[in-house]
Formats: structure tokens, sequence, C-alpha cells
């Protein structure tokens, strides 16, 4: 039998929304019969090529989206704590991402999980070496590496690239699914994604 294909799902680690689908996402694949290949992005990337902004620059989206997170976090069961300043520069912890990814995916997974829930219910600031440091040795990876290779240019080039492969499958924004080449947007796409995994095309 043949396996199905895994959920692709695109997230930035300062991305509310992608947090909460981070939260979920795993457990709805599983029900499926699907894994999830996880992929570190960076939004002002696909903003740029996309020519959008992000909403929370506009203010009236701004306002709404503060009330939204946390909203949509309890509506979920996701504990929430909106981190200032936000949103901010998550390059590194991406990178971080990336460079776990090509020796052990399921050691990325978890690291995508460890960084969004600290920014996002601690306002660890990811951004700030030193707190990123610590968190990666929370997180049992060794601090010294880990700068190492988010400060390799090799690395750098690594999520470039990674930005460019999102961009040229159709990512916009985040978080993003992708299941049989079906490409779905957003935290309140669920039903529509576990429609599609449980029935497939619709």
């Amino acid at each position: 039998m043949t396996a199905k294909a895994p959920v692709e799902f695109y997230f930035d680690f300062s991305s509310p929304y992608s947090y909460i689908a981070s939260e979920w996402v795993a457990a709805v694949a599983a029900r499926h019969g699907r894994t999830v290949s996880w992929h570190a992005i960076l939004l002002g990337a696909t903003f740029q090529a996309a020519e959008l902004k992000s909403p929370v620059s506009y203010p009236v989206k701004r306002e709404y989206a503060m009330v939204d997170f946390q909203r949509s976090a309890r509506f979920e069961g996701v504990p929430y704590r909106q981190p200032e300043p936000f949103p901010i520069a998550t390059q590194n912890a991406a990178r971080v991402f990336w460079w776990l990814a090509d020796q052990d995916a399921a050691r990325a997974a978890v690291w995508a999980h460890t960084g969004l829930r600290a920014y996002f219910t601690r306002g660890v600031a990811l951004d700030k070496p030193e707190p990123l440091r610590g968190l990666c040795r929370e997180a049992g990876i060794d601090p010294d590496a880990a700068e190492a290779a988010w400060s390799d240019p090799a690395w750098k080039l690594r999520l470039k690239a990674e930005n460019e492969a999102a961009i040229a499958a159709g990512i916009f924004g985040a978080p993003s699914f992708v299941v049989d080449g079906e490409l779905f947007w957003g935290n309140d796409r669920r039903p529509q994604l576990e429609r599609w995994l449980a029935s497939g095309p619709f």
C-alpha cells in the first residue's frame, strides 16, 4: 500500500496563527493516516514576493488581530500571552530549525514547538542571541553549536532557498498547509483541511 503524502506545514516563528495551528496539525494529520512535514519560513520574504504587508502594519487590522489572536487561542484551548515586541525577526530560530531538520526531522519539529511556545506563552525574545541560546539549552541543544549554525552562511543560504521554494509553491502567508497539491491558508481553514483529509477533493 502506498503511503499517503504528508501534510506540508509552513510556519513562521513570529506568527500567532502558526503557533495555534502547530498545536493541532499533527493530531489532525495522524487521524487521517498522514504525517506532517514542517517548513520554517520568513513571512517577510513571502509578503515581499506577493507585494503584501503584514496585517498588523495597518492600525485597524492590528487592533482586530490582537483580539483575534487571543480568541483563536482560547477557541483551540491553547495557552497564549501576547508577546511584546511583536512581531520580531525570526531568521535565527528558523536557521536552527533547518540545521536540526537535516539531522533529524522529528527533532526539528520539537524545536519548532519549543520556539513557538516560548515566544507566545512566555515572550522569549527569539530575535536576541542570549535568550535564543538559553532556549536551545532548555531544549537539550548545544547553544554554541546552534549559534554557529545560525551564524553560518550555509544555513543562511538554506533558509533563503526554503523561502524561495515556499514562494514557488504559492505560499504567501502562514500558517499554510499543502495536501496533495492543494493549498489551504490560515488556522481557520482547519475544517476544510479535515474534510479534504477525510474524503478527498470537494
